[in-house]
């Protein structure tokens, strides 16, 4: 790993771009400012090496394939590509409970296939399925071999934002000084708070059980999504005949199943999963996680830009989550680097307010819309089933409506940033 910034007390160390958060987002954007020539530091309270442990959180990400562009134009194909599963299909079921063991289902489902967009997409999949800890073994990696200065574990105490740089304060003592800082460390994000920016949203009531396993069948790169009365249940391929399960539930299901004995998760799981895809094994601790909608009011403020989920914390509904962030990270980059190109202010509202307008939309609409299917989906109304059901299957008859979705879903809709079209800075 890069050796630390070691400021002399009472001197603050100087950056170009001081990212608090050295998650997936934090660190591509680190990534992504070091390739062009920025001296970027990164902030986080866990140490990489932490990270990187099966144990540290237990979830995959679907990565939408604009985004996998990104890691290909940063150097990550090498350290990704053995951990990445191509989803070639998803199959999205309005099911009835238990879930797929639950005998015939209903007529209404959509099916996706990548063949249908491959003359678009230059023959990739609808995305990529990879487990968290690769994507961070491999960024950490990068991070270092590019000499990005990581300060961790380190804890931002608070910033203060002036007319000319702004100042991040860590719990140690330390001080950082940089024209723009980046607020990438989560819901809970300090840097936005300090810069004075609000959030809406609410809970959801639900939570995401989240866990690994083993299959007897291969899934051959089939993603399976059923929206069931209590929140969806999706089964998401990995490599080497695993699946990633998300299985939402309410929150008091949710912590019963998380602390449920193994053999009791195990018949849960069964019922819920089926045998389409044989006999299935835990493989690994379970989690959960509560799930809730929270968008900030603002993603900038002088000298302050915000970035994953401290911008925006949606439901895993579709996957769009982390999606997000990346095109964020993209966006952001894109923006600082060719400001700072044409010998502008990078801190300056001017020239962040670049960054905001190019993704309030974007992430604004698709907040919105991924709460909307959360409300029409997690229930068991008979009319809106009746409804979301006919609007299934018309969509599904619809091949232009069908390769829309999948293109929005590919990340590769409306103006995007050069490295989610695989250019470098």
């Amino acid at each position: 790993m890069p050796e630390p910034l070691m400021p002399e007390p009472d001197t603050p160390a100087t950056a170009d771009v001081v990212i608090a958060g050295a998650g997936i987002a934090g660190a591509t954007l680190a990534l992504s400012l070091a390739r062009a020539g920025l001296r970027p530091v990164l902030i986080d309270p866990v140490a990489f090496d932490a990270q990187l442990a099966p144990t540290f959180d237990g979830r995959a990400s679907a990565i939408a394939y604009a985004a996998y562009r990104q890691w290909r134009a940063l150097g990550l194909a090498g350290a990704l590509d053995p951990h990445a599963q191509r989803i070639e299909q998803i199959l999205v079921t309005d099911g009835t409970a238990p879930g797929a063991a639950a005998g015939p289902q209903t007529p209404f489902f959509l099916r996706f296939e990548s063949d249908e967009i491959a003359d678009r997409s230059d023959g990739e999949p609808l995305g990529y399925l990879l487990e968290n800890r690769h994507i961070r073994a491999a960024l950490a990696q990068a991070v270092a071999d590019a000499g990005v200065p990581v300060l961790a574990p380190a804890r931002v105490a608070g910033a203060v934002f002036g007319a000319r740089s702004a100042e991040v304060a860590l719990a140690d003592g330390r001080t950082l000084e940089a024209p723009l800082v980046v607020g990438a460390e989560g819901r809970g994000s300090v840097i936005r708070e300090a810069a004075g920016i609000g959030v809406v949203g609410w809970p959801y009531a639900q939570a995401g059980v989240v866990a690994t396993v083993r299959l007897d069948i291969d899934h051959e790169g089939v993603a399976h999504e059923y929206f069931l009365p209590g929140g969806p249940f999706a089964i998401l391929p990995l490599t080497g005949r695993r699946a990633s399960l998300v299985w939402t539930e309410p929150a008091a299901q949710a912590e019963a199943l998380k602390t449920a004995r193994a053999e009791v998760f195990q018949a849960h799981l069964e019922r819920r999963f089926g045998d389409f895809l044989g006999g299935v094994a835990v493989e690994g601790p379970v989690f959960t996680y509560p799930l809730s909608l929270q968008l900030a009011e603002r993603f900038t403020a002088p000298r302050a830009a915000l970035l994953g989920d401290a911008a925006h914390g949606v439901h895993p509904i579709a996957g769009q989550g982390l999606n997000l962030g990346l095109k964020g990270a993209a966006a952001l980059a894109e923006v600082v680097v060719d400001a700072i190109r044409l010998g502008e202010d990078i801190g300056s509202e001017v020239v962040l307010e670049r960054y905001a307008a190019w993704r309030r939309f974007d992430t604004v609409s698709l907040s919105v819309g991924m709460d909307a299917f959360v409300r029409l989906f997690s229930n068991d109304n008979p009319l809106l089933r009746a409804a979301r059901g006919v609007g299934m299957s018309v969509v599904n008859r619809i091949g232009p409506a069908r390769r829309f979705f999948m293109h929005e879903a590919g990340g590769a809709v409306g103006d995007l940033p050069r490295l989610l079209k695989g250019e470098a800075l």
